[in-house]
């Protein structure tokens, strides 16, 4: 994924370099300096002249970005990785969300249709592919650790149950912590991206006002192009913060919803299987 995101960022970045490359034509060589002289050269100065002139006007996100400073510019290129890094772990989480509610469901229905637990057990020993069957799978090998002797003594039914609630608590977490991986970089991204786009502004503004003092001239035609670059870093930071900050707090709640299901279920079965328990010793 992260290649993925670099490899889109570099075509971006040739993008935003390729007019600037599409601007220099091949020169050819004269055949007639005189005529080169009377000719070509009256218009050749006016016609560049007016190109820079068009690219120093415009306000586009390519011509921004070219007149921009190379801090800027670096500035720039790393929030528009960020937001490319944050919009993949985005994609990725909402697909295994969905994914790990639809399997949790279909578990469910198999679950409460009537089998027996033996049956369970052997029809879910080679796909523990999600939170809820790995935490019922878990709870089954405790129990059959339980018979394997014979059936166990009344005192040490205490102890079975004490098991079988941890090795599904410890499931729980495990699976919770793959889960919520890389949300602590949707955090970072959506927290971090509108200081590093603050930090591109000041510098802008910064070279904006030695430019103006430099050319003694505060027209807003001289001013407003570099305060665009500089506030267009800002812009680039609030997108990148945004989409992080919205999907990480979804996120946040829809696995606190999931972990509670499964908590849920964990004290269902807990209580089945003890129940189980205390009618074999009986």
């Amino acid at each position: 994924m992260t290649r993925v995101l670099l490899a889109i960022a570099a075509l971006v970045f040739l993008g935003l370099a390729a007019p600037a490359l599409a601007q220099a034509p091949p020169q050819a060589a004269p055949t007639n300096p005189t005529a080169t002289q009377q000719l070509g050269a009256p218009d050749a100065a006016p016609a560049a002249d007016a190109a820079d002139a068009s690219d120093a006007g415009s306000f586009s996100i390519v011509a921004m970005f070219k007149r921009a400073d190379i801090v800027v510019q670096a500035v720039m290129l790393l929030l528009l990785l960020a937001s490319l890094w944050s919009w993949g772990i985005i994609f990725n989480k909402l697909a295994l969300l969905s994914a790990l509610k639809r399997k949790a469901k279909r578990f469910e229905k198999t679950f409460w249709s009537g089998q027996s637990l033996d049956d369970l057990y052997q029809n879910f020993s080679n796909r523990g592919d999600h939170p809820m069957a790995a935490m019922f799978l878990a709870a089954m090998r405790e129990w059959r650790r339980a018979f394997e002797g014979g059936v166990p003594k009344e005192s040490l039914l205490a102890g079975i149950k004490d098991r079988i609630d941890k090795s599904m608590s410890v499931t729980i977490m495990r699976e919770t912590d793959g889960i919520e991986k890389q949300l602590g970089m949707l955090a970072t991204i959506g927290s971090v991206s509108p200081f590093i786009g603050l930090f591109g502004t000041v510098w802008g503004i910064m070279n904006s006002f030695s430019a103006i003092a430099a050319r003694h001239d505060t027209t807003l035609a001289v001013v407003a192009p570099g305060i665009a670059e500089a506030l267009f870093a800002t812009a680039m930071g609030l997108l990148a913060a945004i989409p992080a900050v919205i999907f990480y707090n979804r996120f946040v709640a829809e696995i606190g919803r999931y972990v509670n299901s499964l908590d849920a279920f964990a004290d269902e079965f807990s209580t089945i299987l003890s129940r189980q328990l205390d009618e074999k010793v009986k």
